[in-house]
């Protein structure tokens, strides 16, 4: 079959033959519709994500679109070492499959899923409560956090506050459920800003500390509740913390991504995204290549998610 193939861990993979996989007993043979590549990928594919790297050569992809034997419309997650999103076929497990309506859009589907989830999960597994609270997404520019500022509001958030970098990208952010949009450095501004319940973090790194002290110096009520979800590393994989930020304050730290949720977190939360997404709510903007196109624009970094088909 063909598929995208990883040889070398400083290389982008290169689109060729590979053994298609031979499901083994739990596993449930795919083909694959589409799949979207996102900076996971790039580091699952490059070895730098935290998680183990497979041995080479292996296909990339963690997740996308496809139909099981029987034609089931299907979205699906991959653990399997080898065999990746990113080929003709891949392999999972019956319970990494979710159904999908027959007029979902796969490219759609693969694009969205991914940045959508990540907000998705941090507020509906460990933010509690969402009606009624104030929520900052930090990041709020990237792909995640746009979709994040859209899910807080559609969650029934009070007030949603976007901080990034990109000027139009932030401007934009009003269309999408944002009450406030900080421009990333602006201190004044975020000082001024309502005392947030939640922050979505997607940046941490030196940024994230600045925003962090700044936030709890300007809080009348110290003591007031407020969790912090590191959710992405974009900026940088460490933040520096003053003791005295823990202990004088309501600050929580918790962390949303692969590891900290389990798989029934999954299974219970997802399908009402698919749900969302199905319908709409969340659009993010595609790009569609060829799976043979995937040397060449591996790297691709622009405003849509990269999505590539077989």
């Amino acid at each position: 079959m063909k598929a995208a193939i990883v040889t070398h861990l400083d290389q982008a993979p290169i689109y060729g033959d590979f053994p298609a996989p031979k499901p083994a007993p739990k596993q449930v043979l795919i083909t694959v519709l589409a799949s979207s590549v996102n900076q996971r990928v790039r580091s699952q594919a490059d070895g730098s994500h935290y998680t183990k790297t497979p041995e080479l050569p292996f296909i990339p992809g963690l997740d996308g679109v496809g139909r099981t034997s029987d034609g089931q419309l299907v979205y699906f997650l991959t653990r399997d070492p080898k065999f990746g999103a990113l080929a003709e076929q891949t392999v999972t497990q019956q319970q990494l499959m979710f159904p999908l309506p027959e007029d979902a859009d796969p490219a759609q589907i693969a694009a969205s899923v991914n940045p959508a989830m990540a907000g998705w999960m941090a507020l509906r597994v460990k933010a509690g409560q969402v009606v009624g609270k104030r929520v900052l997404v930090l990041g709020a520019t990237g792909a995640a956090g746009t979709a994040a500022v859209q899910i807080a509001k559609t969650m029934g958030a009070a007030h949603v506050a976007g901080v990034g970098r990109n000027p139009d990208k932030l401007a934009a952010l009003s269309d999408l459920g944002a009450d406030t949009t900080v421009q990333l450095g602006d201190t004044a501004a975020l000082a001024a800003l309502p005392p947030a319940d939640i922050v979505l973090d997607f940046l941490w790194g030196a940024p994230s500390a600045t925003v962090m002290m700044t936030l709890l110096k300007a809080r009348r009520d110290h003591a007031a509740k407020l969790i912090w979800i590191e959710i992405g590393g974009a900026a940088g994989p460490t933040l520096s913390l003053p003791a005295a930020a823990l202990r004088s304050t309501g600050l929580t730290l918790v962390g949303s991504g692969q590891g900290s949720l389990t798989l029934a977190d999954y299974q219970r939360e997802l399908p009402d995204l698919f749900t969302a997404l199905t319908a709409g709510k969340f659009v993010t903007p595609t790009t569609v290549l060829s799976l043979s196109q995937v040397h060449d624009h591996w790297q691709d970094r622009g405003a849509a998610r990269l999505v590539f088909q077989p």
